[in-house]
C-alpha cells in the first residue's frame, strides 16, 4: 500500500483506506435516525478535473493545527493528530468527544504547500458530531485553522461534493498540489442499518490568507 507524503498523498490504496475508514466510523455507533445535510449540485465543481482558478495566498511554513473553525455551520473544535492504524487505514478520533476533529499528521499541515487532510465524525448514538453540517457549506465559505505557531490559516471553499464509498475519487481528493489546499471529510450519503453511511462528504478549499 502506498503511504502519504509531506506534500500530499499518492496511491489509490491510501485513498481507499482513508475513505473506507471515514465511511465506517459510524457503522457501530451511528444512530441512523439523523439526516445530515447533503451538498447541492450547485456546490459541486462545474467542470474540469477538480482544480480551480481562484488566486491563492502564498503557502505558510509548516505548523501543526490545533483548532478548526467553520463559521457558517458553527464549528469550533480542537484538532488532534491522527496516524495510521496497523492495517494502513487512518486512525479515528476517540469516541466520547463529539466536538473533535482530526488531522493526518503524516501529511501536509494546513496552510503549508500541498494537500492537508482533516476528518471528523458526522454523528454518533447520542446525536450530531463535529462535522454533522459539513454538507451545508457553500462555495466561498471560510474554514479557519489555528496552528501551533499561533497563526491562523484561512481557507475558502471551492466545492462540496458527496461520493459513494465504491466510487471515491482518490486522486482528486488526495492528489498533490503546488499551492496550500485543504480537504475536510466526514461520512455522508445514504445510511444503512447494517453497514452505516454509504459515502463521504468532501469539502475542497484553498488558502486565501493568514493572520
Amino acid at each position: 500500500m502506498s503511504s502519504p507524503t509531506d506534500t500530499g498523498t499518492r496511491g489509490k490504496g491510501w485513498g481507499l483506506a482513508i475513505a473506507a475508514c471515514v465511511g465506517l466510523w459510524l457503522v457501530q455507533s451511528g444512530s441512523g435516525e439523523l439526516d445530515p445535510p447533503v451538498p447541492s449540485a450547485a456546490e459541486a465543481f462545474t467542470a474540469g478535473p477538480g482544480r480551480y482558478a481562484p488566486a491563492a495566498a502564498e503557502p505558510m511554513p509548516p505548523s501543526a493545527p490545533v483548532r478548526v473553525r467553520v463559521p457558517r455551520i458553527g464549528v469550533d473544535a480542537p484538532v488532534i493528530r491522527l496516524g495510521l492504524a496497523a492495517d494502513g487505514s487512518l486512525e479515528v478520533p476517540p469516541a466520547g468527544d463529539r466536538n473533535l476533529a482530526g488531522w493526518y499528521g503524516g501529511g501536509t499541515p494546513p496552510g503549508a504547500r500541498g494537500t492537508a487532510i482533516m476528518a471528523g465524525h458526522v454523528d454518533d448514538d447520542e446525536g450530531p458530531a463535529v462535522f454533522y453540517a459539513l454538507g451545508a457549506l457553500k462555495k466561498g465559505d471560510r474554514v479557519e485553522v489555528t496552528r501551533l505557531d499561533g497563526r491562523t490559516a484561512v481557507f475558502a471553499v471551492d466545492a462540496v461534493e458527496v461520493y459513494d464509498n465504491d466510487d471515491f475519487p482518490d486522486e482528486k481528493v488526495y492528489g498533490r498540489s503546488d499551492r496550500a489546499e485543504l480537504r475536510v471529510i466526514t461520512c455522508g450519503g445514504g445510511f444503512s442499518p447494517k453497514t452505516g453511511y454509504q459515502g463521504n462528504v468532501v469539502v475542497y478549499a484553498h488558502l486565501v490568507g493568514a493572520r
